[in-house]
Parts: C-alpha cells; sequence; structure tokens
C-alpha cells in the first residue's frame, strides 16, 4: 500500500517542524519546502526522515515546478509572514507573502491530478474588533481585521473559497487561535516571558523582565494539539469548510506571565515596556471548537501549564548550550 504524501511550506518554523513530526508518526511520507538560507535548528533532528526542497512561495513557477515534481496528496501550506505586531512596519511583506504566496500554491495545487486536500492555515486574528468584546466566537462570525497581517490572511482565506467554489480543489482553512510550545519564536508573548526568565536563572541577566500589555486574554492550545488538529483536517475535514481549532477558554497574559513566574527558580522583578504594547490590540480572542470536535475529532490534550513548562524548559536548555 502506497504511503500518503504529504509537503509542508514552511516546514522549518515553529509550527511546521512538529506537523513534520506528527505526520511522519502517523505513516506519512513528508516532504518540505525552506528557504535558501532558513535555519533548520526546528528540523534538525528530523532531516533524515525528510525530504526538503528550497522554494520561495512569492514565486509563481517555482512552485508550479516544485509541486509538479513532489505531486503530493496533501498540502498544508504553514508558511508566512507571521508576526502581527512587525506586520504594521512591514505591511508589503506581508501582504506578498501572505496572500501572494497563497495565491501562487493555490495555483500550482490546482494543476495537480490526484491532490485529496490543500490546507490553508489562516488565524483568529483574521476576527479583529467585534461587540459584545467577549464572545466566544464561532466560524461563521464576521471577518474585520485590524492589522496588515490579518487582512493579508481574510484575502488569502477568500482566494481559498474561490478555488473550492470552483471546484479546482479541494481546499479547507483552519482559522488556528493562539498556541505556543517549545521552538517557538521570541517575537510572540510565551516565549518572549519563557527567555527572559531562562536567561536570569543562567546569570546571564539582572533579575528584571520586561513586559508589555497585560489585559488581552487569549485562547491558548499546544502547538502539539493545533498540528494534531491539522492532520485530522485534511483526512477527515470537508471540503470548502473552514475549523477553528482552539480550546473554548481564556487566559490573561497577566496569568499566563505569573504561572512562568511560578516556575521560576529566581526571584523576579517585573517592568513595564511602553514599546512592547501593542496600540491595536484584540482585547478578548475566544473561539468555539464545537465544528472541529463534532466533525473531525479534535481534542485539547495538553494542559496550559505543560506548554508553559515545556516552553520555558526549552529555553532553559537552549541557553545552556546543551540544544
Amino acid at each position: 500500500m502506497r504511503k500518503k504524501n504529504a509537503f509542508i511550506t514552511g516546514i522549518a518554523g515553529f509550527v511546521g517542524s512538529w506537523l513534520a513530526e506528527e505526520l511522519l508518526n502517523h505513516g506519512y511520507v513528508v516532504h518540505g519546502a525552506v528557504l535558501a538560507e532558513e535555519p533548520l535548528d526546528n528540523i534538525a533532528h528530523l532531516k533524515s526522515d525528510l525530504k526538503l526542497s528550497k522554494l520561495d512561495i512569492t514565486n509563481a513557477a517555482q512552485c508550479r515546478r516544485l509541486l509538479k515534481k513532489i505531486a503530493p496528496d496533501y498540502i498544508f501550506h504553514l508558511a508566512a509572514f507571521s508576526s502581527v505586531g512587525q506586520s504594521f512596519a512591514h505591511d508589503r511583506a506581508a501582504y506578498r507573502i501572505n496572500f501572494d504566496g497563497t495565491l501562487n500554491m493555490l495555483e500550482a495545487a490546482a494543476d495537480l491530478s490526484r491532490i485529496k486536500k490543500f490546507l490553508f492555515t489562516s488565524s483568529a486574528d483574521c476576527y479583529g474588533l467585534f461587540k459584545p468584546e467577549n464572545k466566544t466566537l464561532r466560524e461563521d462570525q464576521p471577518l474585520n481585521p485590524i492589522s496588515p497581517y490579518a487582512i493579508s490572511k481574510v484575502a488569502a482565506e477568500h482566494a481559498c473559497r474561490l478555488f473550492s467554489r470552483q471546484g479546482r480543489l479541494p481546499v479547507n482553512i483552519a482559522r488556528s487561535f493562539n498556541h505556543a510550545g517549545p521552538r517557538q519564536n521570541e517575537n510572540f508573548v510565551i516565549p518572549s516571558f519563557s527567555r527572559q526568565i531562562a536567561a536570569i536563572e543562567a546569570g546571564q541577566r539582572e533579575a528584571l523582565m520586561y513586559v508589555g500589555g497585560l489585559t488581552a486574554r487569549r485562547d491558548l492550545c499546544d502547538v502539539r494539539d493545533i498540528v494534531r488538529g491539522y492532520r485530522l483536517m485534511a483526512a477527515k475535514g470537508k471540503a470548502g469548510e473552514t475549523y477553528q481549532l482552539c480550546s473554548g477558554r481564556t487566559l490573561s497574559i497577566a496569568q499566563v506571565l505569573s504561572r512562568l513566574l511560578a516556575m521560576s527558580t529566581s526571584r523576579i522583578r517585573v517592568r513595564t515596556d511602553r514599546s512592547r504594547i501593542r496600540k491595536n490590540d484584540i482585547p478578548v480572542l475566544r473561539g468555539s471548537n464545537r465544528k472541529a470536535v463534532q466533525e473531525l475529532g479534535f481534542e485539547t490534550r495538553y494542559k496550559i501549564n505543560i506548554t508553559l513548562r515545556d516552553t520555558l524548559d526549552y529555553f532553559r536548555e537552549k541557553l545552556s548550550g546543551r540544544s
């Protein structure tokens, strides 16, 4: 019996590396796209099991050539400009990578004869501002993006739906809420806190950490639950459908910080750095995962304290030089 053939864009990134592990553990042949000078630290332990190719998704001809060569059954399109905060200063890059790059991938995938699913990873940031601000969001919530990042993701979602409606490609949209875990970039709040704590414990900086706004509430999942959701969506998702992957619960950033500080071996002072406060922040993001649970069998297996501890331990090991 032929093994399932998967292709992951952004495979060397935080989520891509965990998805590669998830698919390998379930018998897939895993191909992945990396940029020419991209660090491969996140997949160093998997490299012998992966089939890697260089790809710039903003180059349409490259996308067509590579997908024709690999002929995957499943495409997981994760490659993206992923920072909401940085997208304000680099809006054109966000639009080019997240929309143009996705369109290139869709067009190249539509030329394949045996593709079973194209999975596009979107974001809960697409919802933007809504009322009441503490409502639990469902997939049919109107989109109201308030950052260049979110605008680019909404535009890419519309392109995905058009390809699906035209019958050109079996597409699913994964609208993921916040997720964290080891290997995540320090531009995000949990790894930022974790790295600062680990550096203080290692004696590499004074016992003072800097934070931005702490009042926002987020629906947080472990990355290992999210990538399981992606695998289930590719296998069971109804073509053309959008699925939210989330926990249905929220924590404030202040609660996240408090839990991480309680895990530290050091006594640490906290200071607000106003440059870290995002001006256009969404006060509360909480989603319903009912559709994903009922149609995909999705569940959240990792408790948030496990996610936080594993992320902190990852930076402890990284800063000790053992990683």
